[in-house]
């Protein structure tokens, strides 16, 4: 009897658990669709349009797609692709991602499947953004599109990591074609990303510690102006600055019309002379007389008076009244 009374209360026990519970269905755990407004990362003002935002959450960290506007006949979409590694445990029962370390076959496989039938290139020239190095390679199609795909690994040094701190990482890749934009302008936009996600503590923290401050701050002889290209290196003059050369312009010359006479071209005449002529030594005077001598009235003695040169300093005895006597006007 006491088995059976046992047996009954554990049955009934089942029955009133099995109504109490919900009933709700589990969904899986895979991607889903976040607004734009959620994305990890954006894209630079001005640059591609954010299309959509897929969101996948691992144990270890959380990926995410961000779709950009894409205007290209390359098959493929334009996608920037951010995956933040080290919240180890944060979402259990996810399974955690698996990631390896940027290295030269895994990129060449990468930007072979980011632009179908596009031959792309490496470049071998050292590149770094506001957040380190980054690489990437450049093509254009046949129909004249270019093609560019960029990759970057943000983790910071080996040093900063052994003291127990620093751990996370964040990878980074962008695939971009346009038919009108040229390598330049795309490459434009890797120098533009902003991210905007960040991990929970300072243990992952993928950007290491801050760089400490400049050495010059504060210290005699090192000035620091507003802007170090605006400013000469030289003392500055003190004074005007010099004036500008007055630059003549020929006057114009105005043209003459047929009907106005045109002066007759010749030397200047020379002016008469003024007063008698004087006889040559042993010519007589009337040896030498002109044709209009004889017309001409008779010439009236010229009285020549010598001047002298300077300023007439007048005499101690014609200062004051003795100035009007008849000696001092001589």
């Amino acid at each position: 009897m006491r088995l059976r009374k046992t047996i009954s209360l554990v049955a009934v026990l089942g029955m009133m658990a099995g109504c109490t519970s919900t009933g709700g269905v589990r969904e899986p755990s895979g991607p889903e669709t976040v607004a734009p407004e959620k994305a990890l990362v954006l894209p630079p003002p001005g640059g591609p349009s954010i299309v959509s935002v897929v969101e996948r959450k691992r144990g270890n960290g959380v990926e995410q797609t961000v779709s950009l506007f894409t205007s290209s006949s390359v098959p493929g979409q334009n996608f920037l692709k951010v995956q933040f590694f080290g919240a180890s445990g944060a979402n259990p029962g996810t399974g955690n991602a698996s990631f390896s370390m940027i290295n030269e076959s895994g990129i060449a496989r990468e930007v072979a499947r980011s632009a179908p039938g596009v031959p792309m290139a490496t470049s071998a020239t050292f590149l770094q953004n506001s957040y380190g190095p980054f690489g990437y390679a450049s093509g254009r199609s046949r129909a004249g599109d270019t093609c560019l795909y960029a990759w970057q690994q943000i983790r910071s040094s080996v040093n900063a990591t052994s003291r127990a701190r620093n751990f996370g990482m964040i990878q980074l890749r962008l695939r971009l074609c346009d038919a009108n934009a040229s390598e330049r302008q795309l490459l434009s936009i890797v120098y533009g990303y902003t991210i905007v996600g960040s991990f929970d503590g300072v243990i992952w923290n993928p950007y290491g510690n801050p760089p400490p401050a400049d050495a010059a701050l504060g210290r005699t002889g090192e000035p620091i102006y507003p802007d170090q290209g605006g400013y000469r290196a030289s003392p500055m003059p003190i004074g005007y600055e010099p004036a500008p050369a007055i630059v003549s312009r020929p006057r114009a010359v105005l043209p003459r019309s047929a009907s106005t006479p045109q002066p007759a071209q010749g030397p200047a005449p020379m002016p008469p002379p003024i007063g008698p002529r004087v006889p040559l030594p042993g010519e007589a005077p009337q040896a030498r007389a002109t044709p209009d001598a004889a017309a001409a009235p008779p010439e009236q003695p010229v009285v020549q008076s010598a001047r002298a040169i300077g300023v007439a300093v007048p005499s101690p005895d014609c200062i004051g009244d003795a100035a009007m006597t008849a000696a001092c006007r001589r």
